[in-house]
């Protein structure tokens, strides 16, 4: 009985120092921008791209991320979703490239260019939202950038 009571005793501590492990005060959320986004050639009916994200850590420990998982969107309507695994460390104070491929939903794509012939603008919104697995006990990091697109041709 004694020593049943001692393991779980050890296992318990043990699962305590993991979980304050993972916190720390100071962590700062990583910056997630859009690079680049090329189509791919695709036999399929929706069409594929590659979009590639630039990655910012703003902390001293390195990012070693597991999966990320985005979704792209304009005028609200969610266009491209993608998702990438076995990626890069991103060093502490550091920056890299993620490359991932993303589908296109169809009706959504079909809503947006049908919305916007119907209703000419200067500009479109846009938001990219990103979830990141650190993996491990670390929680899932999600970050979002929003921001507009001019479609003017002015600078």
């Amino acid at each position: 009985m004694y020593r049943h009571t001692r393991t779980v005793a050890i296992l318990m501590t043990a699962m305590t120092l993991l979980a304050c492990a993972t916190l720390q005060p100071d962590y700062e959320t990583p910056t997630v921008n859009v690079k680049a986004v090329r189509p791919l050639p695709s036999g399929h009916l929706a069409p594929q791209f590659e979009i590639v994200l630039h990655i910012v850590n703003p902390n001293r420990t390195p990012l070693n991320l597991h999966g990320i998982a985005c979704t792209l969107a304009l005028d609200g309507h969610n266009l491209l979703t993608g998702v990438a695994g076995d990626l890069p460390t991103i060093g502490g104070y550091g920056d890299g490239d993620v490359t991932l491929t993303a589908t296109t939903s169809l009706l959504s794509g079909i809503r947006f260019f049908a919305n916007l012939v119907q209703n000419r603008r200067e500009r479109i919104t846009y938001e990219l939202a990103a979830k990141l697995d650190p993996g491990g006990l670390r929680p899932t990091i999600r970050v979002s950038e929003k921001g507009e697109i001019d479609l003017s041709g002015e600078l």
